[in-house]
């Protein structure tokens, strides 16, 4: 074999390798294992609003929030917006910083769970 022919037939055993190894491991949602290990997984894992469950702490995220006219407003994508009611958990913050879960509904993002501020 000569040199270029065997540098490109190298090259492609390569490419296919690396392909044929990323098929065996699949990509995962925010969720990559991080907090598998964290005395408040489960605390995470049953939070809900009466909206649902709002999943885990790989699925919210840190947020401030303002308090107008005795309800909650926090940004989504950088806007402004109330807080639904029925969105807020009123358990205690085991964290203390406050969290925001959003999903989308009719292809709009929305509030699912809002964890206000709080102590440790």
């Amino acid at each position: 074999m000569r040199a270029s022919t065997r540098l490109l037939f190298n090259t492609l055993v390569l490419g296919a390798l690396a392909l044929s190894q990323a098929s065996f491991h699949p990509v995962q949602a925010r969720d990559d294992g991080r907090y598998a290990q964290s005395p408040l997984k489960p605390w995470f894992d049953s939070l809900k609003s009466r909206k649902g469950f709002c999943c885990s702490d790989a699925d919210g995220e840190e947020t401030e929030y303002e308090m107008r006219d005795d309800a909650y407003w926090a940004p989504i994508d950088g806007v402004w917006q109330p807080v639904p009611k029925e969105a807020v958990i009123t358990e205690p913050n085991k964290v203390g910083r406050a969290m925001k879960w959003i999903y989308m509904e009719n292809g709009e993002r929305k509030f699912r769970c809002f964890l206000p501020a709080g102590g440790v």
